[in-house]
């Protein structure tokens, strides 16, 4: 069995009209997303990267040891997902921008790709990143 990383990225959201929430009611689920909840809302996920988890542990390490970086992208291991937002992107972008010199090729197309994303959050920060271990 071969296991997998997957970043995938919020490409839009919709209120569920299959959601029983009766019409008189619709104010509040238009309310609840104004201020940040998710009543009826479906999040949908596009990909955007993928990797090997091995290949996955090994390019995490070349982030700086004991750095809050790290220990953000370790929880993929440690919990199986993650959640990138814009509270994460300075930190990780710093981050990965400083391990590229010690990267090998595929792991710094791999941060080029992570630092495409962290922007698209930077400029809308509505979107994130879910990241998950995937057992194939």
């Amino acid at each position: 069995m071969s296991e997998t990383v997957l970043f995938s990225q919020l490409c839009r959201k919709f209120v569920d009209e299959n959601d029983d929430t009766p019409a008189q009611a619709q104010q509040v689920v238009y309310y609840s997303l104004a201020i940040g909840h998710h009543l009826g809302v479906i999040d949908c996920l596009q990909p955007a990267l993928s990797c090997p988890f091995d290949a996955y542990r090994n390019w995490i390490a070349t982030l700086e040891a004991g750095s809050d970086a790290r220990r953000k992208m370790e929880g993929v291991p440690r919990y199986g997902e993650i959640v990138i937002d814009q509270n994460h992107v300075t930190m990780l972008a710093r981050a990965f921008d400083a391990a590229l010199a010690g990267q090998n090729a595929e792991q710094q197309a791999w941060s080029r790709r992570l630092l495409n994303l962290l922007q698209a959050i930077q400029q809308e920060p509505a979107i994130y990143v879910m990241v998950r271990r995937l057992h194939d």
